[in-house]
């Protein structure tokens, strides 16, 4: 092979590898750059970012702390936020609420971000007064929205994100349970064709059985979706609890809602309710069946 007959190669070839890093770098910057699927992972870090603002129990520096940044987080991923303000039992209420336009909601997915003031279910009654940390408590649920917020589909059917205040204080003088969906049903005009809630889901050892007073047909398409995508192990199909939960306004409103819960958490209203016991994988069940039933439904 001549001198210049070598150059000529060595210049194809250094061509070919310029255009096939070209390539691939455009193919990476394309993947970065579209939006990802569910991250149980980033879930569990929202869960250990909630709890390190301490107790958010409403009229605490951690209610307001949580509220900023939910609503940063949510703005960031591209909704708009709008605060429900309202009053009940003379405690004032922010129910958190996302929009992505300004169609009315065909799907609501809800969760409360307060936590319990006092941990009047502990083992040790010398810890009855203290606040609950809240990690599955509260908040599981809003970390598994706020990563729905950030994966959802942009063309998904209109979808409300709605972050319910003063759910948790019930069985305390001068309280009562759920009373931010209450407002939010009672004074918000919507007609949506589902609301679901997720409360308590984010236990390293989830059992998420069927709950007796939700929508029996959405509540069968949100089963058949987990056991679709392999979760049937954690969505089990038989019923179990009664619960009195955020989707109980709903409900008594004519609504369809459905209660997607976990009761049986054994650091309920305890001070060892702690991010140590919630895991990504679980956040993961719930959240990636949850996408694939929203996308589902804009089919």
């Amino acid at each position: 092979m001549t001198k210049r007959a070598a150059l000529l190669y060595l210049s194809l070839i250094g061509v070919l590898l310029l255009l096939v890093i070209g390539y691939y770098a455009v193919s990476f910057s394309a993947v970065e750059q579209t939006p990802t699927s569910f991250d149980g992972t980033r879930a569990l870090a929202d869960v250990q970012t909630q709890v390190e603002f301490g107790p958010r129990f409403p009229g605490s520096q951690g209610h307001a702390r949580v509220r900023a940044w939910m609503q940063a987080e949510l703005e960031e991923a591209g909704w708009t936020v709008e605060v429900h303000e309202s009053e009940r039992l003379g405690h004032p209420i922010y129910n958190i609420i996302a929009k992505r336009g300004d169609a009315p909601a065909q799907i609501i997915l809800g969760a409360h971000y307060d936590t319990r003031m006092f941990a009047d279910n502990d083992p040790n009654p010398a810890k009855h007064s203290e606040p609950v940390p809240g990690a599955n408590d509260g908040a599981s649920g809003v970390a598994v929205l706020l990563e729905l917020a950030r994966t959802l589909p942009d063309d998904t059917i209109p979808v409300w994100l709605v972050f319910f205040d003063t759910e948790d204080n019930g069985r305390i003088e001068g309280w009562d349970w759920i009373l931010g969906s209450r407002a939010f049903v009672e004074e918000v005009p919507i007609q949506p064709r589902a609301a679901v809630i997720v409360d308590m889901i984010g236990d390293a050892d989830l059992n998420i059985h069927l709950e007796r007073n939700s929508d029996p047909i959405i509540r069968a398409e949100i089963w058949a979706t987990a056991a679709s995508l392999g979760y049937s192990d954690v969505f089990i199909d038989s019923e179990k609890h009664s619960m009195l939960d955020d989707h109980t306004p709903f409900l008594e409103a004519g609504i369809p809602a459905v209660d997607i819960i976990d009761f049986d958490y054994p650091y309920w209203h305890t001070v060892a309710d702690t991010p140590d016991k919630v895991s990504a994988e679980s956040l993961m069940a719930v959240g990636d069946t949850l996408w694939h039933w929203v996308v589902n439904q804009s089919k």
